[in-house]
């Protein structure tokens, strides 16, 4: 009986020892498979690495381009700019999402492995427990009681114990192995949920910018429709003007005046004052664009207050706009002063003052405008020798059927009005 006990046992720890080689086996083929998944998720990686150096470059040059963002193709380019940032991080996200299901994938293999082997073990402590219950039928206890050595069977059956206790000290380490597989597991489910939320918010985010581009691109191409139109609109005026002014150089120049120095104060007098608060001066007395600048242009905004230059009489208001539109001064104002000179303040939007009225330096005469021949809201003033200059009114050849009414000056009655203001600084010049 003894013999047959030993021989029991000896079955059962083979059984047990060849168990090993099988898991080796089945361990190997799961090892290839992991090698595979790691080598997939390797290459992945240097992707996600190459798109977020992609994406740095992008966000550098969207931030770049922000500064730059005052034209409608500024707009556009930043629009695709953010566009193809989009793409990117969408293909970054979508390369995550790759790499956590094989992670998952990976996670999943090992379960099964743990699932396996801890089978594998349990059948074994089954087959164990079985063959000892059913070895010729007889108990623990009767097989001490026939066996001579009772040291020799107590010295086996502890081993017997050993080796079960063991299968089930390794069947509960798989199984908190497989517990907390089943916790990553989860973790990397809800991280893959969380990228598919956040690249959904992303495809969202692509088709709104898509559509905005689109926006700003139709825009664009009404806006360079109307560029068009405006630059025919614009060549059409400056032919229009640069015909009315030849057309009163011409008749101005056929004035017969011969300037007396003496009947005007000295150049530097600094006789006259600002015609504004605020001073910015924005084209001198002179030549300008292939003609002479008979005047001194300063930045002043719609609305702002129009003061004389000088005390003096209103000999003349008009607009030239009614007569032949956008040739000349617009809304102007002709005030002749009693020191020699005379002074006209042309495009403004409001004339204050009437014909006859007795004015002094400072009194508010009209606020600054932009009507006439103008490219921007801005005051142009002229001043004149007084002998020399009159408001007249004549027929116009550059706009058949109509007259025009304004300050008339020979060509020599013309004079630099920085000549008799105040004394000027480089900040008061438009740089």
């Amino acid at each position: 009986m003894l013999k047959k006990l030993l021989l029991l046992i000896v079955l059962i720890s083979f059984n047990i020892l060849t168990m090993a080689p099988l898991g080796r086996i089945f361990a190997d083929t799961q090892t290839s498979q992991i090698r595979q998944i790691n080598s997939e998720m390797a290459n992945v990686n240097n992707k996600i690495e190459q798109i977020e150096d992609e994406i740095k470059k992008l966000s550098s040059q969207i931030a770049e381009t922000a500064e730059e963002k005052r034209t409608l193709s500024s707009a556009i380019h930043q629009l695709n700019l953010t566009r193809n940032q989009l793409l990117k991080e969408k293909e970054l996200i979508q390369n995550k999402i790759k790499i956590t299901e094989h992670t998952i994938s990976d996670i999943s293999s090992q379960i099964g492995d743990k699932e396996k082997i801890i089978q594998i073990s349990k059948d074994s402590l089954a087959s164990l427990i079985r063959t000892l219950n059913q070895t010729d039928n007889i108990s623990v206890i009767e097989k001490i009681l026939t066996v001579d050595n009772i040291s020799e069977v107590s010295r086996h059956y502890n081993n017997i114990l050993s080796i079960n206790e063991k299968i089930k000290s390794k069947i509960d380490t798989l199984s908190d192995e497989k517990y907390k597989l089943k916790i990553d597991k989860i973790k990397k489910e809800d991280e893959q949920e969380n990228l598919n939320r956040l690249k959904n918010n992303l495809v969202q985010k692509e088709q709104a910018v898509n559509v905005t581009k689109k926006e700003k691109d139709e825009l664009l191409k009404e806006t360079e429709g109307k560029e068009a139109t405006y630059q025919k609109m614009l060549a059409e005026q400056l032919k229009q003007k640069d015909a009315f002014e030849k057309e009163l150089q011409e008749y101005e120049s056929q004035l017969k005046f011969i300037l007396n120095p003496k009947t005007i104060p000295k150049a530097g007098s600094e006789v006259l004052s600002w015609p504004l608060d605020y001073i910015l001066i924005t084209s001198v007395f002179g030549a300008r664009w292939g003609r002479t600048h008979y005047g001194v242009d300063f930045r002043a905004s719609v609305g702002t207050p129009v003061k004389s230059v000088y005390s003096g009489t209103v000999e003349g208001i008009g607009d030239t706009d009614k007569d032949c539109y956008k040739a000349s001064f617009g809304k102007w104002v002709f005030i002749r002063h009693p020191n020699g000179l005379a002074s006209t303040y042309g495009h403004l939007s409001v004339i204050s003052v009437k014909v006859g009225q007795k004015v002094k330096a400072g009194d508010i005469i009209g606020l600054s405008g932009n009507t006439g021949y103008s490219t921007g809201p801005h005051l142009h003033l002229s001043v004149y020798a007084s002998d020399g200059v009159n408001v007249e009114t004549k027929p116009s050849v550059t706009c058949p059927g109509k007259i025009f009414t304004q300050p008339i000056a020979a060509t020599d009655a013309h004079l630099d009005p920085l000549l008799y203001l105040p004394k000027t600084n480089p900040s008061m010049f438009k740089n």
